[in-house]
Order: C-alpha cells, then structure tokens, then sequence
C-alpha cells in the first residue's frame, strides 16, 4: 500500500463559478470595446463629411487659397497708393500639429507705405476697409499699433509698424498638415509692372533684361494684383538719387536703404545696398 498522503480531491460538483469581480470586469471590458468601435465610427463619419471645426483639420492645400484670397483682400484695403508690394509665399515645415504628426506653415506679406507717426491711422483704415466677417481692429502692441484680423479657416491677419515708412501685413495659416502641398495662383503674363521694374534696373545700371519674379493674389472683385521683382547682387555703386527722375522728384518712400514712387499705375519699390539691389513693381486691386 503506498505510503503518499491525497491531500485534495476533485470537486462533485465541477468547475467553480465566476466571482462577481471576475464577472464585473468582463463585463466593463465588453462595455469599454463597444465604446471604442463606436467612437470611432463617428470620428471617421465626422472627418469625412463634417467641416472642419479646429485648424489641424485642414491641410495647407486646402488654406492656401484662404490665405492667397486674404491678401487680394488686404491689397485692396490697402488702396493703390498706399501699396508697396506683395511678397512671395513662405512655407517653413518642422512644426509639429501634433507629438505624433509633421506640419508646415504658410505665411504671406503685404508691404503698405506709412510714414512716420501715421502707422496707427494706416492700420486703421485698413482694418475698416476689411470684410466685416473679419473682425478686424487695432489695438496697442509690444513695439506700437497692430492690427489683428481673422481671415476665416483659422488664417491669421497681423499687421505692424517695421520702423522704416512702412507696415508689414502677415497672413499665417498656423502649422497644419502639409496634405498635398501648398500650390501658388497660376502665373499670368505681367503687365505695367514688368515694364516699369525694367525702367528702374535701368537707371540703377543693373541688367534691364534681368528675370524677375511674379507674385499674385486674386482681387475681391476680380482681376489680379501682381508685384514683379527682381534682386541683383554686388554691382556698380547705385544711389536713389538715379531714380528721381522716373519719380518726377516726387518720391513716396525717400528714406535710405529704400526709395519707393508711382509710375503710372505701378508703385516701384527699390531697397537699395552694397550688397544687393532688390526692385519691386506692383500693382494693387481696384478699391
């Protein structure tokens, strides 16, 4: 007969039944997938066919064209004698939408003449001349007046003084997701501008024939606004003083590096200095 000692035996009545805190979990558990299938059913409905509700829902291709119909919008308040030029579109990417997502940035600049102790009421009358939806206004800033706007689709409007005759307009998207990319207008063939940037190269003694850069913006009530502009590095000594006589002596911007006039209907813009010559020939929008 064996000596083993049977410690335990098997129970008659079969496998036990689940506690209740085994049965609470489960049951939290079934609760807590059903939940998530849901809520992603209705995030992945909402994403495709609800508007966007916060800037990270919409890609840079799809605020591009908020931002390029922003500054027709800003060319035009700005009115065609107080328009200096419109600059190129800056995309900086590296920013993060998110800790887990990319993004870029897009960014526009509008140059408005605005001398010296005017730079508030400048600002001013663009802010009225702005779409009421906008809701644009002027209030005090770090370094003076700034202008503050929302150009809708959560693009940003800003606008100070740059302490050299003249306010800088900026219209920014944020960072967002690239998407397909930011594409600018299609270029059109140039007009007056072209012809009065090559005048002002010309007196400068820089290549008349130098290529040039077109950047446009739609205008609120059709048409385009279009600046041409042309950088030259290192050449022969230049001077304002060449571009007088195409300004008839009566410049609107005289403070060097930067001389500004009107040639018909184009405002040139040259800043001029040892290193390079920058020229720029815009016109603006019908008020």
């Amino acid at each position: 007969m064996s000596g083993a000692v049977q410690t335990g035996w098997a129970s008659s009545a079969g496998p036990a039944a689940p506690t209740p805190a085994r049965s609470r979990r489960r049951w939290l558990l079934a609760v807590t997938v059903a939940w998530a299938v849901l809520l992603g059913g209705l995030t992945w409905t909402s994403v495709r066919n609800d508007p966007p509700t916060v800037r990270e829902q919409r890609s840079l291709d799809q605020a591009g064209p908020v931002v390029d119909r922003a500054v027709g919008e800003l060319a035009r308040a700005a009115g065609a004698a107080g328009l200096l030029e419109l600059g190129p579109a800056r995309v900086a990417s590296g920013c993060r939408v998110t800790p887990f997502a990319d993004g870029a940035r897009l960014r526009r600049e509008v140059g408005v003449l605005a001398s010296a102790g005017d730079e508030r009421a400048v600002l001013a009358g663009i802010a009225e001349r702005l779409p009421a939806s906008w809701r644009a206004g002027v209030g005090p800033g770090v370094d003076g007046p700034e202008l503050r706007a929302d150009a809708g689709e959560f693009v940003a409007v800003e606008g100070r003084p740059t302490v050299d005759g003249r306010v800088r307009l900026v219209v920014d998207t944020g960072c967002r997701p690239v998407g397909a990319g930011y594409t600018p207008p299609p270029s059109t063939v140039g007009g007056p501008e072209i012809a009065a940037l090559t005048a002002a190269l010309r007196a400068l003694d820089r290549p008349g024939d130098a290529a040039s850069e077109l950047v446009i913006a739609p205008c609120p009530g059709g048409g385009l606004a279009r600046t041409a502009w042309s950088a030259n590095g290192p050449g022969p000594a230049a001077s304002t003083a060449a571009l007088a006589p195409l300004a008839g002596n009566a410049p609107l911007l005289d403070q060097p590096p930067l001389y500004a006039y009107r040639s018909g209907a184009v405002t040139v813009l040259a800043e001029i200095s040892p290193d390079a010559t920058r020229v720029a020939a815009t016109v603006g929008c019908p008020g």
